[in-house]
């Protein structure tokens, strides 16, 4: 293959996986435009991709058609979504995508999407499956008081931890369900919070399981982290992979509790801080390169361990003319 192109959707502030990518693609020494797109041409990624690209907004009807014109015009071997309302649009439409474009999606089936993206349909997924997930009330319960302080709510198609409260009062939990959309209340949990980076063939193979301790977040995001190779979480995480069986990166959040690994919620994408993991050795970015160029990979924990990573915001000055100002 003489050029390996990635087509970033929604690429918005990911500048660090465009990097990675960039990085993977110099490390294999092999030709690659990681080409940003956004429907917003003030997103920072695009200014520090190969290529940018402009596309309609997702919920525009010409949004996958303009997704298929860009393959086709720019080569692109790969599509990376990085932002839950991508997802069921691209499982949905993953075949017409790869066949018009005749580049591969790296979206997990349409059932898989639908599990994660709904936080009830997780609920009943992990409880099914008898994994560990703290009680999720009904609505009945909620209305008769058969329930106890401190509570969790969240919106059940929520993200970035938008619209998520404990609460320890009446008074806060009927101003918590004042505000969120269909609302999913559970029990509190405490104990330590993991995300877990994992990577999957598209065989549904698991190639690298990498758990980072959150140590602070900002906007739901980790903006502290520590690389942990916790035994029982791996397995607990991979034991869930092995049903689950999605493909490409995923992002998955426990908690470890008194009574074990409990699970939050399961992302099928890159999440925010999935650089920390890349950089750390568990590098999916190289392993999506390698698997395009027709390497089998194996599962392996070669990433570093005990490391520590701190984020910080940085700036892209821009002219009258979208042109980066180099100070």
């Amino acid at each position: 293959m003489n050029e390996i192109n990635i087509l970033i959707l929604s690429a918005g502030r990911r500048v660090e996986l465009v990097q990675r990518f960039q990085k993977a693609a110099q490390k294999l020494k092999i030709r690659s435009q990681i080409v940003a797109a956004d429907c917003s041409d003030t997103a920072p990624a695009l200014y520090i991709a190969d290529k940018a690209c402009m596309l309609p907004p997702i919920h525009e009807q010409n949004y996958v058609e303009s997704i298929i014109d860009t393959c086709i015009k720019e080569k692109i071997a790969l599509i990376v979504p990085t932002i839950d309302t991508d997802l069921v649009l691209l499982a949905e439409n993953r075949k017409v995508i790869e066949e018009s474009s005749g580049a591969k999606v790296l979206i997990s089936n349409t059932d898989v999407i639908k599990v994660c993206r709904d936080k009830i349909n997780t609920q009943h997924y992990l409880e099914n499956h008898h994994f560990k997930i703290p009680k999720m009330y009904t609505s009945e319960e909620i209305t008769t008081g058969n329930y106890t302080f401190p509570l969790f709510i969240k919106p059940k198609s929520g993200s970035s931890s938008i619209n998520t409260f404990k609460v320890n009062s009446l008074n806060e939990l009927k101003n918590a369900l004042s505000i969120v959309h269909e609302p999913v209340i559970q029990d509190f949990m405490e104990g330590d919070e993991f995300t877990i980076d994992v990577f999957l063939d598209f065989d549904s193979k698991v190639i690298t399981v990498a758990p980072r301790l959150r140590l602070a977040t900002r906007s739901g995001e980790i903006s502290k982290g520590k690389i942990i190779k916790d035994r029982k979480v791996m397995d607990e995480v991979q034991r869930l992979m092995e049903v689950l069986k999605p493909i490409g990166h995923i992002t998955v959040q426990v908690m470890k509790t008194r009574k074990g690994i409990e699970f939050i919620e399961i992302n099928p994408r890159f999440g925010g801080g999935a650089p920390m993991s890349i950089q750390s050795g568990a590098d999916s970015c190289e392993n999506l390169f390698r698997i395009i160029m027709g390497e089998q990979l194996t599962y392996n924990e070669n990433y570093r361990d005990g490391i520590t990573f701190i984020r910080f915001d940085s700036s892209i000055c821009l002219d009258e003319n979208k042109e980066i100002v180099e100070w």
